[in-house]
């Protein structure tokens, strides 16, 4: 048996980044970006209001007071998309909307709030009377503010959010180029299996791995294509696992164990090369790991959350880091347990379980209910993997241990 690290080591040794592809903005949310984002123009592209109120020069407001306001001829009303034709010259000011072009003359913009009409509504041919001083540029978005065109707004490696999705769409770009998602190809085995919509049988169980694998492949970044189920057969299952190369990785569940049906890991040293079948963990000591016609293959524990435990810690991984993720791994705290705890020596354990996070900012665990690998509902409840270490049999209640959470996003922490 090799520990997990050496496992996941050797895993992401083997692992390479997609090549990109072009996707349209909204498709781009949540993706890598393979190449910089240039602006074509200057944003804003023009000098424009950043309130409601009156295009002014500052030099006329600047003593502008309650007591002693400032009156100015209005000369225009300037809504937003239009260009101003007018000149604001010395006891003048111009109506302006948000986001509405300065006019040629003013510098500054007093809001609405701080002027009162001095005669009529304020409107053009009126006056408005200015209540309090501007500084030179106040309210006013300067032409090139934010982004100077053939400049980068977004750099190649960024991980595609809302805002840079705005930002790519405010410098002309309707496509990015993004890595592409990882096509992962998933495959039940056993004769035990029927699908989820049947009702099971004697000494038959609903195939829920393929459903909680798929739902792990898309929240890593990935595609999931459930194949379906391979018989414990060595041509059964081999008629699946040949289909690798269509994929950019494959994921079976169940088979890999030492039973006399288990025969995943025989077809693989025929038709593909292993790298490793056993890691010194629980749940899911039997973990392996190869390729078959050069797409990376990983065989897991059919046990429930022996194969979502397994997926978290090496599959997970390799499909970020196809997709162009530089975070691959879960973010680890470190917490306060609150029971005393039993395991074997020789093994990594990965307890799901609760992290509570207390007034002054540390975190206790505990277990999340039956550590049995065949049950789901402790990793449903819980929210991390403790993880406790080889060589010891015994952690006490108080131990700090080292917590993987399951709640937080890769580098969100």
């Amino acid at each position: 048996m090799i520990s997990v690290e050496e496992a996941q080591q050797q895993v992401l040794s083997r692992i390479s980044v997609l090549e990109p592809e072009r996707v349209g903005l909204l498709d781009s949310l949540g993706r890598v970006l393979a190449e910089d984002v240039v602006s074509d123009i200057d944003v804003s592209p023009f000098d424009n209001s950043a309130m409601d109120g009156y295009a002014v020069r500052y030099v006329d407001v600047r003593d502008a007071s309650e007591d002693s306001p400032t009156v100015l001829r209005v000369v225009d009303h300037i809504p937003a998309g239009v260009q101003p034709e007018i000149v604001v010259n010395p006891g003048q000011a111009a109506r302006i909307m948000t986001g509405a072009p300065i006019p040629m003359g003013a510098d500054s913009v007093v809001m609405v709030e701080h002027t009162r009409p001095d005669t009529g509504e304020g409107g053009i041919g009126d006056t408005v009377a200015v209540l309090r001083p501007v500084t030179l540029g106040e309210n006013v978005r300067s032409r090139g503010e934010e982004v100077r065109e053939g400049q980068s707004v977004l750099l190649a490696g960024e991980t595609i959010g809302p805002a840079a999705i705005g930002l790519a769409a405010s410098v002309g770009h309707a496509e990015l180029a993004v890595r592409r998602r990882p096509r992962v190809a998933i495959v039940s085995t056993g004769d035990e299996l029927v699908d989820v919509a049947e009702k099971p049988g004697p000494g038959k169980i609903r195939n829920s791995n393929s459903y909680s694998l798929a739902a792990q492949v898309v929240q890593a970044g990935g595609e999931p294509h459930v194949l379906g189920v391979a018989r414990d057969t060595e041509d059964s299952t081999r008629e699946l696992l040949e289909r690798a190369p269509e994929f950019d990785l494959m994921i079976t569940t169940g088979g890999v164990s030492m039973g006399d049906f288990d025969v995943v890991k025989k077809v693989l040293e025929e038709i593909g090369e292993l790298e490793f079948w056993r890691v010194a963990m629980r749940p899911g000591g039997p973990q392996t790991f190869g390729t078959i016609g050069g797409t990376p293959f990983f065989g897991l524990p059919g046990n429930p959350t022996s194969t979502m435990v397994g997926f978290e810690l090496f599959v997970r991984p390799a499909i970020r880091k196809m997709a162009g993720f530089t975070s691959l791994v879960r973010p680890r705290v470190v917490a306060t347990l609150t029971h005393d705890t039993r395991k074997k020596a020789d093994r990594r354990y990965f307890l799901r379980s609760r992290l509570t996070r207390g007034a002054d900012g540390g975190y206790t665990v505990a277990v999340s209910g039956n550590q049995s690998s065949a049950l789901l509902t402790a990793m449903h409840r819980g929210n991390c993997l403790m993880s406790l270490p080889e060589g010891e049999s015994f952690v006490a209640a108080g131990s700090e241990v080292i917590c993987i959470r399951l709640d937080v996003e890769e580098g969100t922490a």
